[in-house]
């Protein structure tokens, strides 16, 4: 169940280059949230009338933790703000990864590529399971450290800064990563090829789609992605982000 509530800021914080952290306390969303799920944060500025969809990076007791790249009007102002100051934040919203299903002998490897990075820290935290965890970066790093608690870190750098130089999946053939379970989260050339892999080795895969989204509840469908079923909601091959995702099994999109 999705709320919409007036959240006030606790912590808001730039981690990295243009890359912000805000924490805000929560009546009902947090309770509710699951790892994979997003929110949708409003402006305080009228004159923007759609709310920004941002991936939940942490869950703490009433407490979410959003980590964002401040790239348009929206999101640079929140990058401005600071703790007491107040926001309409509308969640949990959309599909999240079911990790009920991910028995303790399974080995997952979690994938995280840029500002899809951060929604992988509350799964690495809630898998109960063994887990690689393969972070890609174009230079800049950040969160990483904060990964070490769940499972064994590798980075990968697209200028060799650290890590393995090249992508997530040079890391995973550099360092012989192994697993029967794939999580991914990052940007679409990325899971693209995470995709061909996992169908390659037999894998089961899901990933977290990015679109972007207007409502962020279904309705607008304007976040529709081509898939290999027929959507109920649409009547044809298509799946709302929004709603159906972002986390989708691979075999599916």
């Amino acid at each position: 169940m999705a709320y919409r509530e007036k959240v006030t800021i606790v912590r808001a914080d730039e981690i990295a280059t243009d890359i912000y952290e805000m924490c805000f306390s929560t009546e009902n969303i947090a309770k509710e949230a699951k790892p994979g799920q997003f929110v949708s944060v409003y402006s305080n500025d009228g004159s923007r009338l759609l709310p920004r969809p941002i991936s939940i990076c942490g869950i703490e007791g009433d407490t979410l933790r959003i980590v964002y790249r401040a790239v348009g009007k929206g999101t640079q102002e929140f990058a401005t703000m600071h703790a007491g100051q107040t926001l309409e934040v509308q969640g949990p919203l959309g599909n999240g990864y079911d990790i009920s299903k991910v028995s303790k002998e399974r080995k997952a490897i979690l994938f995280g590529g840029g500002i899809g990075i951060p929604p992988m820290l509350e799964l690495a935290k809630q898998l109960d399971c063994e887990k690689s965890i393969v972070l890609g970066y174009r230079d800049e790093l950040f969160l990483n450290d904060e990964f070490e608690a769940y499972g064994k870190v590798y980075l990968a750098t697209e200028d060799g800064s650290a890590g393995t130089k090249g992508n997530v999946l040079d890391a995973v053939k550099a360092c012989g990563i192994e697993g029967d379970i794939l999580f991914a989260c990052g940007p679409t050339p990325m899971l693209r090829a995470i995709k061909q892999y996992a169908k390659e080795n037999g894998l089961e895969c899901y990933l977290s789609l990015e679109e972007k989204m207007a409502c962020g509840i279904g309705a607008c469908l304007a976040c529709v992605c081509k898939s290999t079923q027929v959507d109920d909601h649409s009547k044809v091959h298509n799946k709302r982000v929004c709603k159906e995702g972002p986390v989708i099994n691979a075999e599916e999109v």
